[in-house]
């Protein structure tokens, strides 16, 4: 989930911190056409993660993780309580302009008392796609091959609102980190993406410093696009009819 949303529930910025913490901060406010649930009761699973959405059980797991100082700096986050968190969790799952799972690790034990929603395995991080309504727009403007290629979607539809989405991960827990699961979750979130909401092209925007995450996207076949001095960051996207 992305951290930094916790500033405003209306307008976000956009980030992406270190190897293992790559967060994005949106700027567009939800539209009340399409509720994201899409993802309600969805299990995507790979060979070293599992993906499940985030629900009110698994807050209080979320919200330890916000206590870690390093974790704060970070991601450019302030504290909030859990009451906060639980609110903006609410939100986050009500938003149509978010998809976002909750990471777990099959290979460490489950939380009982987080079944049946983090059933399989032991929550490390999430996943996310925030859709930029504006985005949508110019994407529908454009005239680019990828639309025409995107034969896997199974709803037409949903194209007009969701072609264009900005993609992050962050594994909060360090003992997942550098085990291949940030990597294959991110897979496992386009894939889902393409399929079910027709996206066509994800956008990682990434600290220009931050070279163990941009090699991340590099690996999964994201390209460089253009630099963005005032944000100290770089742009990379992927259409989704390139292989990865």
């Amino acid at each position: 989930v992305a951290r930094a949303h916790r500033h405003c529930f209306q307008f976000r910025c956009v980030h992406i911190q270190t190897a293992f913490l790559i967060k994005h901060l949106h700027s567009r406010c939800a539209r009340p056409s399409f509720r994201m649930r899409l993802n309600e009761g969805v299990r995507l699973e790979g060979d070293r993660c599992i993906l499940v959405p985030y629900e009110k059980e698994l807050v209080p797991t979320y919200h330890e993780w916000m206590k870690d100082t390093e974790i704060l700096e970070l991601t450019g986050s302030d504290p909030l309580t859990l009451e906060e968190e639980l609110e903006m969790q609410a939100s986050w799952r009500e938003d149509d302009d978010k998809l976002t799972f909750i990471v777990l690790d099959p290979s460490s034990p489950e939380d009982p008392s987080l079944n049946p929603a983090a059933r399989g395995g032991k929550m490390v991080g999430d996943v996310n796609i925030f859709y930029n309504p504006s985005e949508q727009d110019e994407e529908q403007e454009a005239d680019d091959t990828a639309a025409k290629d995107i034969s896997a979607c199974t709803d037409k539809e949903k194209r007009p609102t969701h072609r264009v989405g900005e993609i992050e991960v962050m594994i909060a827990e360090k003992s997942a980190r550098r085990k291949g699961i940030a990597k294959e979750a991110l897979r496992l979130l386009m894939e889902y993406a393409q399929r079910e909401l027709c996206t066509e092209r994800f956008v990682a925007k990434i600290k220009e410093h931050n070279a163990p995450s941009i090699a991340l996207f590099e690996q999964l076949g994201y390209k460089f696009v253009k630099a963005v001095p005032v944000f100290q960051e770089v742009v990379y996207e992927l259409r989704a009819s390139e292989p990865r």
